[in-house]
């Protein structure tokens, strides 16, 4: 009798599999798809039903030629790829590629939760086909996508820039960043106060309790003045306890991980990425060497959203916690726990193989992150069978009586801990803290109703409402998820593609669109609104899945999508926006010709250019993205500061790490400073002195390095003046010395005539003559020990004490 053959995706798997079927078997690896799409056509017929003409994938023809030939000596054929619709596809075209020229070995399907055993026996125990609804699903998102982005892409390279992408569901994912942003850059804080009133009982600690009410209104504080008087009218108040509540408070274990809870709790847990925590997921689940017992997959399969489990590993779990933790922590009864609206319940949830295969005894086999990952996993599943933390919850209601005969009402909740339950195990993290996590820190002290409390103090506490936060990785794809946006197989692809286009950043672990981002958005929900809306995606998925359980036809689902995204694309072509040849007209004039600014687009952005251009090249960087530029005065943005060493303008320039300030004397002046988005700029003050250039007046501006003085009528006027310390030049004798500061914030002096005089100092000069060696100035230095005045000349030894100044009298 001949061997079987069996084909997987990766070598691990195949060795780990091959382990447990024994020598009657021969596993082989795919590496993944063997055929696919064209790179470089369409290769969807539209007109015909939208027939697909698929290609053996580019350097795979000859694994191909080595899979027939171990098919060619097989009686069977065993297609053991994920039971997910990518391996579903992977499966049906292996068998189109060994079956099509022969009808010698049989061909079966063979699929498995995890790579077990036990689980491999029972799946070859009872093979099927091929399952041809989920592989018209497949199909149908590949077809999809192929037509979204194959022909919205083109429009972007000739209106933005060649090599972008517009993928079906990257770009909703894009465009709830892009909506996050202008959320938080439309954000005005409002201000509002509260009070907590510190009050001592007959024992310890000091109770804080919160204004909540008054008059059994809730009190809302929205300004200092408001505060103040409420503080007024408490003084002298007595504070008495109204009522003291005592409630037991359960909280329950969170189900299993589903890949979307996994990769959100594993950057909040782990700080891993989407893309590394998947990758250690498959290793843990294709196999880990575990000495004497081998290959072992220590996972079950992680593209799942069901959080459904075995009644083995229900069995094992409910013992383990029984012998490990005590009965006390085990329920009557298994937990269940309900799946999502619209999840697959082919798989079950992401759990250990064997959950007697504790973090501890399997550690020294794995990696650092291997490890950690595991734990989290295997400490999840205990938890998620024990049985919930119970709390009692405190509130303590106070009342006082204000001199404005109105009654305030203060409130004190603490909780504290009774029974830890699941908590001994494991607990989920979270985005952001919640009153729970107050209410757990608030120690309170024992208390009666009607007791009198004496009074300690009152803070007010000013507090301003901040804007939402942007997405980290844990909380998009939790709103993917919520928003049935994608399936758990997308989401790290979905992560890695829009940062490697470029339409988002992170900065401190969060995203931040990009100017490109922010552009590609605005033009594709113009032009494809439906397309690229969440809830339309949503319903896309939803149809995918009614495909996969033979509902509708593939292709009339296409068709439905494509008589609409036809119309779009024909508008597009003509209506969009061209950025890339784009002019837009600005009040600004360039101040070397004199000829209109406009905004234009290149390579690394929005830029302000020259309309005299080629003759005229001057440019200069926008200080705002391009779809926030009509909400700005163009002409305030170039007023922000001047150059502290020369008094030139500093202008907008654009580097490798971004927007920065330079001089606008470059090369003769370098100076440069890094943008710091959190400072804020002063307002100008007016002074009574007059521009000696124009006549108009003079006001105090503020910079980086401190205030310096200039004409108000900039950009008209560029006159600033420059802090001089009364002393002539000693190198030309035309100009005087100013104070100027280095990059670094250094103080030095030089010649006000830069760069055609180059006398610089870092000691302060003094007009007077060197009694010893003549040289034409003396500097003052500052040490230790006081001021020094010496000569700069180093031959001449020159040296005296200088004055120090006279301390500030106090006023009497």
């Amino acid at each position: 009798m001949g061997k079987s053959l069996v084909i997987v995706e990766s070598p691990a798997k195949a060795k780990t599999i091959g382990k447990y079927l024994g020598k009657d078997f021969v596993v082989k690896a795919s590496l993944g798809h063997v055929k696919d799409l064209p790179k470089n056509d369409l290769a969807v017929d539209i007109e015909n039903g939208f027939e697909p003409t698929y290609v053996v994938i580019e350097g795979k023809n000859k694994l191909i030629q080595e899979l027939r030939k171990e098919a060619g000596k097989a009686e069977t054929v065993y297609l053991a790829a994920d039971p997910d619709r990518e391996g579903e596809a992977i499966c049906y075209h292996l068998q189109e590629e060994l079956t099509g020229k022969r009808n010698g070995a049989k061909v079966f399907r063979v699929t498995f939760n995890e790579i077990t055993a036990n689980a491999i026996r029972k799946a070859f125990q009872h093979p099927g086909a091929v399952d041809l609804h989920r592989v018209d699903a497949q199909q149908a998102r590949r077809v999809l996508d192929r037509l979204v982005g194959y022909q919205i892409s083109p429009l972007l390279w000739d209106k933005v820039r060649r090599g972008l992408s517009a993928g079906r569901v990257q770009t909703v994912a894009l465009r709830l960043i892009v909506d996050r942003e202008r959320e938080i850059r439309a954000f005005e804080k409002r201000e509002y106060w509260t009070i907590d009133a510190h009050l001592g009982a007959k024992k310890p600690p000091v109770l804080t309790a919160r204004l909540a009410k008054r008059n059994e209104e809730t009190v809302e504080i929205p300004d200092e003045a408001a505060a103040a008087n409420i503080v007024t009218q408490l003084t002298g108040a007595s504070y008495l306890v109204r009522s003291v509540a005592t409630r037991e408070k359960r909280r329950n274990s969170a189900p299993p991980f589903i890949t979307s809870t996994l990769q959100q709790e594993s950057a909040r847990k782990l700080r891993f990425s989407v893309k590394r925590t998947m990758m250690l997921a498959q290793r843990l689940y294709e196999g880990i060497e575990l000495g004497k017992e081998g290959l072992t997959g220590l996972i079950t399969y992680m593209r799942t959203d069901s959080t459904r489990i075995s009644a083995e590993a229900l069995e094992e779990v409910r013992s383990l916690i029984t012998s490990r933790f005590g009965k006390e922590y085990l329920p009557d009864t298994p937990n269940f726990y309900r799946s999502r609206k619209g999840a697959q319940d082919a798989h079950e949830a992401i759990r250990p193989t064997s959950v007697l295969r504790t973090p501890e005894e399997v550690q020294k086999y794995l990696g650092e992150d291997e490890f950690k990952l595991y734990r989290l996993i295997w400490m999840r599943f205990v938890a998620s069978q024990m049985n919930p933390a119970v709390f009692d919850q405190t509130t303590i209601e106070i009342t006082a009586k204000g001199a404005d005969q109105s009654e305030y009402l203060f409130r004190a909740t603490g909780t504290v801990p009774k029974f830890d339950g699941f908590i001994k195990v494991y607990e989920e993290g979270k985005d952001q803290r919640d009153e729970e996590d107050e209410e757990l820190k608030h120690k309170l002290p024992a208390v009666a109703e009607g007791e009198v409390l004496k009074f300690r103090s009152l803070s007010p506490e000013q507090h301003f409402t901040e804007p939402p936060p942007r997405f980290s990785e844990a909380t998009l794809v939790k709103e993917l998820e919520s928003d049935g946006v994608g399936r758990p197989s997308t989401y790290a692809s979905i992560l890695s593609t829009i940062q490697e286009r470029e339409y988002v950043k992170k900065e401190g672990g969060r995203f931040v669109p990009t100017e490109l981002g922010m552009v590609v958005t605005d033009l594709l929900v113009e032009s494809f609104d439906d397309i690229f809306e969440v809830q339309y995606t949503a319903n896309m998925e939803e149809a995918l899945d009614e495909i996969e359980e033979g509902k509708i036809d593939w292709r009339l689902a296409l068709n439905e999508f494509y008589e609409k995204f036809r119309v779009d694309l024909e508008r597009a072509e003509t209506e969009m926006t061209d950025i890339k040849r784009m002019e837009k007209p600005t009040d600004l004039v360039c101040d070397k010709c004199g000829k209109p600014m406009v905004i234009k687009w290149g390579r690394h952005g929005s830029f302000i250019a020259c309309t005299g251009y080629p003759e005229c090249t001057n440019t200069r960087e926008l200080s705002v993205d391009l779809p926030d530029v009509d909400k700005v005065d163009l002409s305030e943005q170039e007023n922000e500061e001047y150059c502290p060493n020369c008094g030139r303008p500093m202008v907008l320039k654009k580097g490798r790490f971004g927007q920065f300030l330079a001089c606008s004397g470059y090369p003769d002046c370098k100076t440069t400073r890094r943008l710091d988005s959190q400072e804020v700029r002063k307002p100008d003050v007016p002074l009574d002195e007059k521009c000696p250039r124009c006549g108009n007046n003079l006001v105090l501006k503020s910079g980086r390095y401190g205030e310096f003085t200039a004409c108000s009528n900039y950009p008209k006027c560029k006159f600033v003046k420059q802090k001089t310390i009364g002393v002539r030049c000693p190198k030309c004798a035309e100009g005087e010395i100013v104070e100027r500061r280095s990059k670094r914030g250094k103080t030095f002096y030089g010649c006000d005539r830069y760069p055609k005089c180059d006398f610089v100092a870092w000691a302060k000069p003094i007009a007077e003559a060197c009694p010893n060696c003549g040289n034409p100035y003396l500097v003052e230095k500052w040490l230790k020990s006081g001021p020094v005045i010496q000569c700069p000349n180093d031959k001449c030894k020159y040296k005296r004490p200088g004055v120090k100044p006279e301390p500030a009298l106090s006023a009497s």
